[in-house]
């Protein structure tokens, strides 16, 4: 499978699930794109806790930034993270467009630009958190072709987005939160 990039999408309990997937990753990563609910004073301390804990280089992403393997770019808390093509790159956009089921950012904004722009070369997660965001967006990218994952309920600290991601039919597998970097890792064949 030949991915181009992931996307990955948390609310409640995400920061401690973000932080088990990334450090259980290698070098050699398509970029990773992540929406996490989480105030706009708080997502560069993130992301550069994120990056202490993982053998990527993990930031806040910033507009029109080309996206390149072995990082990682976080949605800042006051924008939509969404991914766009342009000249052959792959670049970050930032939105701030009104927000998405209450959410900016919003991991459906995330999701349904990946499937858009990617189709079946992406990997989209659905991690734990409160609420639907990620469903709709989930399974646009399942019906794009995309490989689609989401934690499942006893690893979840809150089974609501990811739930709400099943019951649409969006997931293609769902996996315990220590079991999704090595069932993304047998996707890419790393």
């Amino acid at each position: 499978m030949n991915v181009e990039a992931i996307a990955l999408g948390a609310s409640t309990g995400g920061t401690e699930a973000l932080r088990i997937v990334l450090s259980a990753l290698p070098t050699g990563m398509p970029p990773i794109l992540i929406v996490q609910h989480m105030p706009a004073s708080f997502t560069a301390a993130f992301a550069h806790r994120l990056d202490l804990a993982s053998r990527l280089q993990v930031s806040e992403a910033k507009e029109g930034e080309a996206l390149a393997r072995d990082r990682v770019y976080l949605a800042p808390g006051h924008a939509h993270l969404l991914l766009a093509r342009r000249g052959g790159f792959l670049v970050t956009t930032l939105s701030e467009a009104p927000p998405i089921s209450r959410h900016r950012p919003s991991v459906d904004a995330l999701f349904s630009s990946m499937a858009e722009t990617l189709g079946s070369r992406a990997i989209g997660v659905l991690l734990t958190g409160m609420g639907k965001d990620g469903a709709k967006g989930l399974l646009a990218m399942k019906k794009a072709g995309a490989w689609t994952i989401a934690q499942d309920e006893t690893s979840a600290v809150v089974y609501g987005m990811p739930r709400a991601a099943v019951e649409l039919g969006a997931v293609c597998e769902i996996a315990p939160l220590r079991e999704i970097a090595p069932r993304i890792l047998a996707r890419l064949r790393l």
